[in-house]
Formats: C-alpha cells, structure tokens, sequence
C-alpha cells in the first residue's frame, strides 16, 4: 500500500506504528486531526487478513471521530488504534500492557477508549501503564461500558428520523430491523423495545439474536433476509461497509439509522440511498453517544451532563434531514460540510497574526 498516498485520500495528520517483539504486539494509531484538542478513539482489536487492512481500517476509523466529535461539539480530535490480533496463541494481558506503554509514549495526543474486540477489562490493564485512557471502571473514576450511551444516541436520532421521514412523534409500534446484536446493538434494541418498537434482528451469532428473540420480543432472521425486510427503520449496528452496491437495491425500509461506524462502502452509496428516497442518518451523527460519554471522562465524569447531551443527537439528526431535505442533497454530504465549516474556523481562528511591520 501507498502509505502517504493513504493519508492524502483521508486528509491525515499522523500515523504511529509499533512493533513490540517481546510480546508480538503490531499495533497502529491513526491521529485524524487534533485542531479541535487532542485526539480521542477506541481501541480496535481483531484479526486482519492483511497488514494493510489494519491500517485502512485505521485510517476510516479515525477520519470519522473527527467528524463525530466536531458534529458533537467536543474539544478533541480524531483518532484510533488498532491492535492487530495474532493468529497464534497469545498473553493478551502482556499485549495490553504493551499497547498501553505504546499510548503513553504519545503523551496525551491520543487517548485511547474500547471498540470492537476490546471492552472495560481490557482498558483497567491499559490504565495500569497510561494515564490517557477513558472507558475505565467507575471506582476509578471511569464511565464503565460506552455502549448503552451510544445505544441512546442511536434511539435518539432513530426518534428524529421517523418524525421527520414519518411524521411520528412516537416509536409505537414502529418496526426496526436491526443488523448486529452485540454490545451496542442489543442495548438498542432495549432502548427501542421500551418505547414500544417492534423488533426484527439478525447476528452472525445465533446466541445474540436468541438473547434479543426471548429478553425483548424480537422476531429472528438471517444475514441475509435483514436487508429485505418490510419495515419502517433498517439499523446496521455490525461492522462497516453494510450499505454497498448489494445490499441498497434490496433495502425496503424508508430510513436507515444505526449504530456501526462507517456504513457507506464508498461516499457515493450515501447518494444511492438518497436517489431511492431512503433517508440516511449519518453515522458519525447517530452514533457520537459512547464519544460523548468518554469525553466527560477527560474533565471529570458525570454522567448527567454525558446524558443530557447524548440526548440532544435527536436535534442533530433532525437538522441534517431538514437541510438534506431543503438543499436537495444526501444527507452525508449536509453533515461532512458542517463539520468542515467548523474545522475551517478553528483553523482561521488558531492561525497567528501578521508581524506588525516597522
């Protein structure tokens, strides 16, 4: 892979790689930009084909928390690491502790939280060697577990998108077909069961969806019929590119809305859902509640004020369909050009003034 090509394609700032030969850790961090403060992101751990996929993934990952935690109005940038799993037997707490000597080493210019592949355990072994790390424990002054915040997030612009698209106040009795039960998205599926949605799930996992089938209501179908299914709201709550030239012919829902990051296979599938009259909920919108969450961690945490403003995605999520729809233009493209509106005035506002002259 063309390295600085990649980071010419998403607008990047910096990349730090580690090899620790100890313990096997590969490890990448993808600082997307730090204009607004330093960056903040997960910690994604699983396996990749490939060494390039890692740092792709690393690269998609970290451009869209810049534009998560600018469109949420936090004062950090955009980052995230990737610790590439072994596909041989290894000591995951010796890793852990290693990727977190790795963290320190960047002095605070990226603080590190959980993501796929990594959860509360994993960053109190990280916190036991870096101090720039969120998502810990609440003994320890932590927020615990970010998903059930992103989860409200979610049902928050969900709420947004059926007034706007249906013109409902409620989501009784709505019918949300949601793609991926694991941590996020079973907490979704609570948040929505208990205003009275009704359910449809599917998960590579047959266990997940049997947990949402007997704890929430929820009807089961496969991977594949999840895209088909006549239903209000489709919510991809998986990994990426869910939304691609296969799946967004077969969608009957009139909104998608969910939870994974980086939806769109390529911004151009953003336009395709648009030309089919589906409203699209951005995901870096829908989906800033965890951020939000861990954010409070760095000023002090309280969970209140990461609720109040977790809440206020509704809004978020209303004006950008209200502006797609005035402007005649895919949802994605309304909310990437707020958030560059945005970074352009901390970069005219941070440039210094000219010397006086003489």
């Amino acid at each position: 892979m063309d390295v600085f090509g990649g980071l010419k394609a998403y607008d990047f700032g910096e990349v730090h790689f580690k090899f620790d030969r100890a313990t096997g850790l590969k490890a990448i961090v993808a600082i997307h930009d730090s204009r607004m403060g330093p960056a903040l992101g997960g910690c994604r751990f699983i396996e990749y084909d490939r060494d390039e996929d890692a740092l792709v993934d690393a690269l998609r990952l970290a451009r869209g928390m810049t534009y998560k935690a600018a469109l949420a109005g936090l004062a950090h940038g955009g980052g995230k690491s990737v610790i590439i799993r072994p596909k041989t037997r290894f000591d995951r707490v010796a890793l852990l502790l290693a990727f977190g000597r790795f963290i320190d080493d960047l002095r605070g210019h990226y603080i590190t939280a959980e993501d796929s592949g990594t959860g509360l355990e994993d960053m109190e072994i990280v916190r036991g060697v870096t101090k720039h790390v969120t998502g810990v424990d609440p003994s320890h002054g932590g927020s615990g577990d970010p998903s059930p915040f992103t989860a409200l997030g979610v049902r928050r612009g969900i709420e947004a998108s059926v007034k706007h698209r249906l013109g409902r106040d409620s989501l009784e009795g709505v019918h949300v077909a949601v793609q991926g039960v694991g941590h996020v998205g079973y907490w979704l599926c609570k948040e929505l069961h208990d205003q009275g949605a009704r359910l449809s799930v599917a998960d590579i996992d047959p266990l997940k969806a049997e947990r949402a089938q007997r704890e929430l209501g929820a009807s089961v179908v496969s991977l594949e019929e999840i895209f088909e299914i006549e239903c209000d709201v489709l919510a991809p709550c998986a990994l990426g590119s869910a939304l691609n030239d296969r799946t967004i012919p077969r969608i009957k829902a009139r909104i998608v809305a969910g939870a994974a990051n980086n939806q769109l296979a390529e911004p151009r599938h953003g336009d395709d859902l648009h030309a089919r009259g589906i409203l699209y909920a951005p995901d870096y919108a829908i989906n800033a509640g965890g951020l939000v969450n861990v954010a409070q961690e760095v000023k002090g945490y309280d969970a209140g004020k990461a609720r109040e403003k977790t809440m206020k995605i509704y809004d978020t999520i209303f004006d950008i369909a209200e502006r797609s729809q005035k402007m005649g233009s895919p949802t994605y493209r309304v909310a990437d050009t707020i958030v560059e509106e945005k970074l352009a005035t901390v970069s005219r506002l941070s440039v210094p003034p000219a010397p006086m002259k003489a």
